[in-house]
């Protein structure tokens, strides 16, 4: 693997992740470490409220670290949860544990030093509640990330109450085919979420138990899960309605 330069920088309490130009990788809001400071990290939680299953999600795979957000947020409010983290490059881990308040090891966390393309070849079967899949590299998403033959080994690793969260760039070369490519590998079991102002997409795709949720439910978890964690959802909720056209008695079904 060509490691690529890790750069840092601050602006107004908030700790930027970079990967050798402007583009922002990750973010951190120095005060509030396990808050999730950009919109589309909060985006790609959206499965917290979209599944009711107790104690959900049990297991989650992250495919790519970056500033460890995601991470520190569930460490901090599902306990319960067992984490694995892919990252192929050792310097983000070392990155994030110098700036970025990597959780200390423990019994529920792991994380892997390892090519994801590689190791989902013998990830264990139905196995993962959540999988967040935010890979980018400089020179964006690897093409080994970006296959059929990967997206269905992912499928395969997700349990009966399974749910892909996906960063895809909307104004990227190839979205279009690479939203395609997780449609067919999810059986057309796919929803595509309103685009965040940076550009970012987040696609989610469910395995085994079906979703169908009315929008009003929806805001009602959603106000729950805020108060709890701190985590608003109810924004994204707005976007879908208007995106989407959607009545509050209207069934999403995934």
């Amino acid at each position: 693997m060509r490691r690529h330069s890790i750069d840092i920088s601050e602006t107004d309490g908030v700790r930027y992740l970079h990967f050798g130009n402007d583009a922002i990788q990750g973010a951190m809001r120095i005060a509030r470490p396990w808050a999730l400071e950009l919109e589309y990290t909060r985006d790609m939680l959206a499965g917290l409220i979209l599944r009711s299953e107790p104690g959900w999600p049990r297991t989650c795979l992250m495919i790519g670290l970056g500033a460890a957000a995601q991470l520190r947020f569930l460490h901090r409010h599902f306990p319960a949860c067992r984490i694995t983290v892919l990252e192929i490059n050792p310097d983000v881990i070392a990155t994030c544990a110098q700036f970025f308040k990597l959780p200390a090891a423990a019994a529920n966390l792991e994380i892997i030093t390892a090519d994801a393309s590689i190791w989902i070849g013998s990830a264990p079967a139905d196995h993962y509640d959540l999988i967040l899949l935010d890979a980018f590299s400089a020179q964006g998403l690897p093409r080994s990330l970006d296959t059929s033959a990967f997206y269905g080994a992912c499928r395969a690793c997700l349990s009966a109450q399974g749910l892909l969260a996906s960063n895809l760039l909307s104004h990227s070369a190839g979205f279009a085919a690479r939203a395609r490519r997780i449609d067919r590998a999810f059986a057309g079991r796919t929803l595509r979420l309103p685009p965040c102002e940076s550009g970012n997409t987040i696609l989610l795709a469910a395995h085994g138990a079906r979703i169908g949720v009315s929008l009003a439910t929806l805001h009602e978890r959603a106000a729950q899960l805020w108060q709890r964690t701190g985590l608003d959802l109810r924004p994204l909720l707005a976007r879908l309605r208007l995106a989407h056209s959607l009545p509050e008695d209207r069934h999403l079904q995934l």
